[in-house]
Parts: structure tokens; C-alpha cells; sequence
């Protein structure tokens, strides 16, 4: 019998991959009895998704024999393998005939530029292929054209029907999910059966263990008692919203996302060494867009590949990722069902959510509707929660449940509000050998600060700098230092001056913070990072506010709203804010400013309103994937390399590109093709060492040089200053308003 190939490398017959297609669906079933699926319907769509391949100009392609310029797609050739007139017989409705349909037709997302007539001369070509294809899954195999009631090429909207719409997005989204597991050579789905027990055994089990009568906190009862319903919880920092996430989660699929790779990447290790640290490379994965840079730091104790690809495909049980990776799917653009279909059947945590400039707040909103709508759950967990965001999601009629907010009596700062431009001599002054923490709004503040610092010699050798604006390799170290000096165990004395990339969700604990005022949100989220979960019980302060007295401080209307910051700025002054403050207090002051009500009129409300009505109007499947890449992320950002830099390591650089371009033979034995895959990846994380992002307006500054990377990318060489302890340092200063840019990296 003739061998008809579905894939070329490794070779594969339609016949066994399709084979792997079943095999996945039954193992999903297994996992997830209970979806609501049309389990007939899916199954159907594996079974047929394929068979169009056995088409002779798909052969030719793929046997090296010729390409076809008017090749007909194989998805839409598929089409004429179903059977409609005998499962309407079997009593299968047109609706659900026409569900299978698309889902074949579009199961790779393809223009289809091609003639009726050419079609059909390819479906008559297809009757002879099929007279010599057997396949044991099959009975009567036969080659039909498919009646245009059941598929016209017309898309299932939501608007047409959002019922209809919905499940499509099952069935499409499932199937890809099954084929893309089945053409990786990894399981669609591995099944959650541990995170409860490691949190008992390896967690419980230990706070047990310093005190028998150590047991979940309020908090934390209160999630394992609501996991099946959505949740909106404010929670006072250092009450163990990470382990009340994974509780909610309980064993279930979940994605726990957060603001920061940096928060990201810490809250990775903890779960991996602390939580779950046996086989953790078929339970957890990192997804962020250097997960690939910390997979690869990982290749000696893990099968990168296979790691990588059960990630990238949402294979694993627990993920810990950015918003960009999973809420894309609200532009609705081609091949988006794959990640709203997971979601279905999954539990999102979304940590620090005040941390999302008004755009991606927007998509959130918008995407936990979408989720609320398809059967998924999620759990909102923030220290401090912009009312505003839960005044949307009640407009857009999503269930949830809110409790009172989670705090406790203990008091833990101590503000004094200074009305000056934050100063080096102030932080001198009360060092006195402390952990002492400076976050300034801007990166070009921070390095004012620490240049002003540093020329203390009495201090100098104590003092740091981390912020945004660093190549990748310097940022990282910089990262793992202040992580490592701001772990409560750790006794260590200095000064670190920083920026917002320090705001949120990182587990360090510093004994004083100076810092300028941006906005209530900001400011609380900062004070998270001091006395994180200590009782102040001392005369004076630990939080010290520089308001910017009858100036502005720095970023304001540039990184920061301006109207929210004089909201603020009133806020603390008509209250008398000085001395001890309580939990409570500081969420009543966050929800007397961050409501409908009080910020209609800002920068910050019409952009949140708008990006919502955009996405809205977006009409479904009309953009691809890489467009909404670039539009999702709010990038707002370039990746460049500094010219000092380039001109230090240009043979190293030259050396990557150089490696980036090398080309595989067809006679590559497997082995030396993994060694060049292996080889470009470390050339491509080697690249991306020497490269910064810099924010888009600054952009229009001249370029050095376009250096070409391949065919379809370039990166430019910057015309800057650079060190490796300041960072990047701009020769000019554009005057442009760029409120609420996202400089600092929060989601990248």
C-alpha cells in the first residue's frame, strides 16, 4: 500500500500521525471528563483535520519532488473526507457538521486565494489518491465535496452567535492544542495531581515543624474554601498571597501571572526548590520572553527541547508567566482559540494587578470577561486594587466574589511626608547602617541619587544601583544581588537606589524606604518592600515620601499621570498622613482615588476606556499573531545595543550573528542538527547580553548604525553613553509628553 507522509522530518505517515492525534484526545479526555466539549465533534475534527495531505501536490512538496504554485491547502482538501449526508443519518445536527467544518478548514490559519473551479479539479484529482489510502480508523473512506451549507468559507463570529461562537472556540482551540502536542512529540496535557499535597507536605509540613500549631492563615482558608468560584481579593502584603493563589488552584490547571520577569523568575525558583522540587519539569514552567535564556541556564539538569516545547505549548500543569503570554487571545486574532480554549478548563491568578498601565488593564478586564464566559475561573490578588477595575469587570456583567479586604492590626510602617525633591544628603543622613531602600520614578533620578551617593566616600562601597535601563547580562546580576541582599535572612547593611522595576511582588525586606511620590497605588506597593513582615513597634519613621514640595517629582506627566499624582499628593496632606498607618487605612486612601467617578477627566481614564472599546471593535480573526505580538505587549520600547558596547564586544557580536545564519543541511544526521539548534540558541542569548530597551519616543534619536541580524531583523546601535554601575546614559533629552509609559519594563 502506497506510504502517504505527513511530515518530512522526522518522517511520519499521515496514518501515524493522526494515530498521535487520537492518542492525545484520549488522554485529555481521561484528564478532564468533565469539559464542556463536544467530545464527538473533537474527536471527529483529529480524525479528518489531516487528511487532505494525501493530496499528490502535498506528496510532491513534501517527497522534494516539485512545489506547486497553486497548491490547494490541505485543511481545506480535508473538508471533502466528512461525510455530511451520513452524519446527518446518525442523527448529528447541521450546526454541529458545520462546527467540525471550520474547525478543519481553519486549523492553520491560512489566506485561502484559490479558484472554485481549481478546487474542484483538485477533489476529483484526490478520489484517485484516495483509492490507494487505508486507514483501521476509517471504514468507508470517500472523497466528496463538502455542501456549502456546512462550510463557505465564512467565519463563526461572535456577534453572529455568541453560543455558537463559544464552542467553536473549544473545538478549534482543543485541536490545535492535539496537533501541536502530537507534531511536538509531547502530551497535550500532563495532569495536576500534586500541588495540593507538595503545599501540606513540603510547606505545611515545615511551618509545622518550627511551630506544631502552624497552620493556613485566614487568607489563605478562605481561598481553599472558594475554589470554585472567581475572586477578587486585597490582601495586606506578606500575608502569603502566593501560597493562597496555589491553594485556589488547588488540582487544577492554573497560570499564575504577575507584573515583572523578575518577580516571575523568583517566584519560579521558590515554587521549584521549595514547593515542588521533584520532577518540577513536568509540574511547572516559566513563560516569559526570556524563558528560553533561563530554560538554556538550566540544559545540564533538564531536556531543554522537551522542556521548552511543553511550556510553549501549555502543557504543564502550573505555569508562572507575564499577562502578554496568556491575554492576547482579547484581540481575538487568527489561531487566539488555542489559548482561550486552555483557559476554559483552567484557573488564573492574576498578582498585583494596580502594577498594569491603563491599556493592559484594559485587556484584563476584557479577557477575565472572555474567561468568565467560556467556564474558566480566576483570582485577582493585590495588595492594593484600583476600585476602578472592579467597576468595570461589574459593567461587563462577570461574576465574582469580593471579600473584605484581608489585613491585620499589626502595623508595619511609619510615614513621614517631606514636601522637597527627594535628596542624597536625606538619605545620608539617616543610613545609620540600615537596609535602606531609595526608588526613584525615573531611571536618570536614580542615577542623580546614586552619583550623589557614591561621592560619599564614608558610603561609597555600600551603595547600589538597579533599574531598567541596563544590557541584559548586567541587569541580571543586578537582579540576583539585590534578591539575594534583600532576603530577610540575610544581615547585610548598604543602600540600593532603584526604580519601579522593584514595585511589586519581589520577596525582599529592607528596614527603611525613600522614595518619590508617584501615586497611592505606587507608593503602597513600595512600601511592601520595607518591613515587609515585621511589627514597627518604634519612635519616628521607616517610609519616608518626598512629594516634590512645590515642584513635581520626576516622571510626572512623562511615566505618571499628573492628575493622579496631585490627587495623591492632596490625598496625603488632607488626611495628615504622619506617623504609624494601618492596612485598612491605606486601601480606604487607594479607593477614595482610584474609582470611575474621581478619575474621569485623567490621562489615565481615557486610555483604560479607550483600549477597552478597541479591542471590543477589533473584529475577530482579523489580524495574525505576530501583529497583536507587537501591539499586546504595549512594548513602548526598542531594543538597541550602546554603541560603547558594541564597540567593546564587536567581534563577539559579530560572532553570534555570524552563528544565527548558519544554515542546516538535508544530510544533517539528528545529532549534528541538535548541535547547531544548541549552538544558536546560546549565540542568541549571547546577542541579547549586550542589548537594552529604551523607551519608543527616544527612538527618534539618530542611530549609529542598522545592524542586520537576518533577513527579517535588525537591531540599532544607539548612540549613548554607557556603564556598567550608572547603565544607559541619554546625550539628549527630547521635550515630548509621555504619560504613563511603560519605562520601566514591567512587563518584559
Amino acid at each position: 500500500m502506497k506510504k502517504f507522509w505527513a511530515k518530512s522530518n522526522p518522517r511520519e505517515t499521515v496514518q501515524e500521525h493522526t494515530d498521535k492525534l487520537i492518542e492525545n484526545f484520549n488522554k485529555f479526555k481521561t484528564i478532564y471528563p468533565n469539559l464542556n466539549v463536544d467530545w464527538d465533534i473533537l474527536y471527529l475534527a483529529c480524525l479528518y483535520h489531516d487528511l487532505g495531505k494525501i493530496g499528490k501536490k502535498f506528496q510532491d512538496r513534501i517527497n522534494n519532488i516539485k512545489k506547486h504554485k497553486d497548491e490547494i491547502p490541505h485543511s481545506i482538501l480535508s473538508l471533502s473526507f466528512i461525510n455530511a449526508g451520513k452524519l446527518e443519518e446518525s442523527g448529528y445536527s447541521k450546526e454541529r457538521i458545520r462546527l467540525l467544518a471550520q474547525a478543519v478548514a481553519y486549523h492553520h490559519e491560512r489566506d485561502f486565494n484559490f479558484d472554485r473551479d481549481d478546487l474542484e479539479q483538485e477533489i476529483e484529482l484526490l478520489k484517485l489518491e484516495a483509492k490507494n489510502f487505508k486507514y483501521n480508523k476509517i471504514e468507508d473512506i470517500q472523497v466528496k465535496k463538502l455542501s456549502r451549507k456546512y462550510f463557505s468559507m465564512d467565519r463563526i463570529y461572535e456577534e453572529e452567535d455568541n453560543d455558537l461562537f463559544f464552542r467553536y472556540i473549544l473545538i478549534k482551540g482543543l485541536l490545535n492544542r492535539i496537533d501541536y502536542a502530537a507534531s511536538g512529540y509531547i502530551d497535550v496535557e500532563i495532569e495536576n495531581n500534586f500541588l495540593l499535597d507538595s503545599l501540606e507536605n513540603n510547606l505545611l509540613k515545615k511551618f509545622k515543624e518550627k511551630d506544631s500549631n502552624a497552620d493556613w492563615n485566614e487568607l489563605q482558608k478562605f481561598m481553599l474554601e472558594h475554589r470554585d468560584n472567581n475572586l477578587i481579593i486585597t490582601a495586606q502584603t506578606g500575608m502569603g498571597k502566593t501560597e493562597a493563589g496555589l491553594l485556589w488552584i488547588g488540582d487544577n490547571k492554573g497560570f499564575f501571572t504577575l507584573p515583572l520577569k523578575t518577580a516571575i523568575n523568583a517566584m519560579y525558583k521558590r515554587i521549584t526548590e521549595k514547593i515542588i522540587f521533584e520532577n518540577y519539569q513536568d509540574k511547572v514552567g516559566l513563560l516569559h520572553s526570556d524563558t528560553k535564556r533561563e530554560y538554556y541556564q538550566m540544559k545540564d539538569e533538564i531536556d531543554f527541547d522537551e522542556y521548552y516545547n511543553k511550556t510553549k505549548q501549555l502543557s504543564l500543569p502550573l505555569t508562572i508567566c507575564t499577562l502578554d503570554q496568556i491575554f492576547d487571545f482579547v484581540y481575538r486574532y487568527r489561531g487566539f482559540e488555542s489559548k482561550l480554549a486552555t483557559l476554559s478548563y483552567s484557573k488564573v491568578v492574576i498578582d498585583e494587578v494596580q502594577m498594569y498601565a491603563p491599556d493592559l488593564l484594559a485587556y484584563l478586564v476584557v479577557g477575565l470577561s472572555y474567561i468568565d464566559k467560556i467556564g474558566g475561573k480566576f483570582a485577582v490578588l493585590t495588595a492594593t486594587l484600583p476600585r476602578i477595575f472592579v467597576q468595570l469587570l461589574e459593567k461587563e456583567n462577570v461574576k465574582f466574589i469580593e471579600p473584605k479586604p484581608f489585613t491585620t492590626d499589626r502595623i508595619r510602617h511609619s510615614i513621614k511626608v517631606i514636601h522637597e525633591k527627594i535628596n542624597a544628603d536625606f538619605i545620608k543622613k539617616i543610613y545609620e547602617n540600615n537596609k535602606v531602600l531609595v526608588i526613584c520614578n525615573t531611571v536618570k533620578e536614580a542615577q542623580r541619587i546614586y552619583s550623589e551617593l557614591l561621592a560619599e566616600d564614608t558610603i561609597k562601597a555600600e551603595v547600589s544601583l538597579f533599574h531598567s535601563g541596563f544590557i541584559k547580562k548586567d541587569r541580571k546580576e543586578k537582579e540576583e544581588k539585590i534578591l539575594e541582599f534583600g532576603d530577610k535572612e540575610n544581615d547585610y547593611k548598604g543602600i540600593w537606589v532603584t526604580t519601579q522595576v522593584v514595585e511589586a511582588s519581589l520577596d525582599i525586606d529592607f528596614d527603611i524606604l525613600v522614595t518619590e511620590l508617584s501615586d497611592l497605588n505606587g507608593l503602597f506597593q513600595r512600601m511592601g518592600r520595607c518591613y515587609r513582615d515585621r511589627d514597627w513597634d518604634k519612635e519616628g519613621y521607616n517610609c519616608y515620601v518626598f512629594d516634590g514640595g512645590d515642584l513635581k517629582c520626576s516622571g510626572v506627566g512623562r511615566v505618571i499621570d499628573e492628575k493622579i499624582y496631585i490627587f495623591s499628593k492632596k490625598e496625603l496632606k488632607e488626611k495628615n498622613i504622619d506617623g504609624p498607618i494601618r492596612e485598612d487605612e491605606k486601601i480606604l486612601l487607594v479607593d477614595s482615588i482610584y474609582s470611575l467617578e474621581k478619575l474621569r477627566g485623567t490621562d489615565y481614564y481615557e486610555k483604560l476606556i479607550d483600549a477597552i472599546e478597541y479591542v471590543k471593535l477589533i473584529e475577530s480573526y482579523e489580524k495574525s499573531s505576530k501583529e497583536i505580538k507587537k501591539i499586546f505587549r504595549n512594548i513602548e520600547s526598542k531594543t538597541v545595543i550602546p554603541k560603547p558596547i558594541y564597540e567593546e564586544h564587536i567581534d563577539d557580536i559579530k560572532r553570534c550573528i555570524e552563528i544565527l545564519n548558519k544554515e542546516y543541511s538535508k544530510d544533517m544526521a539528528p545529532d549534528e542538527r541538535k548541535a547547531i539548534q544548541e549552538e544558536k540558541i546560546e549565540a542568541r542569548i549571547n546577542l541579547d547580553n549586550f542589548t537594552l530597551s529604551i523607551p519608543i519616543y527616544r527612538a527618534d534619536e539618530s542611530f549609529l548604525e542598522r545592524l542586520k541580524i537576518n533577513e527579517y531583523e535588525t537591531i540599532d546601535i544607539f548612540d549613548c553613553d554607557y556603564d556598567a554601575e550608572i547603565g544607559i546614559q541619554y546625550k539628549s533629552i527630547p521635550e515630548k509628553n509621555i504619560t504613563n509609559m511603560n519605562i520601566d519594563d514591567r512587563i518584559l
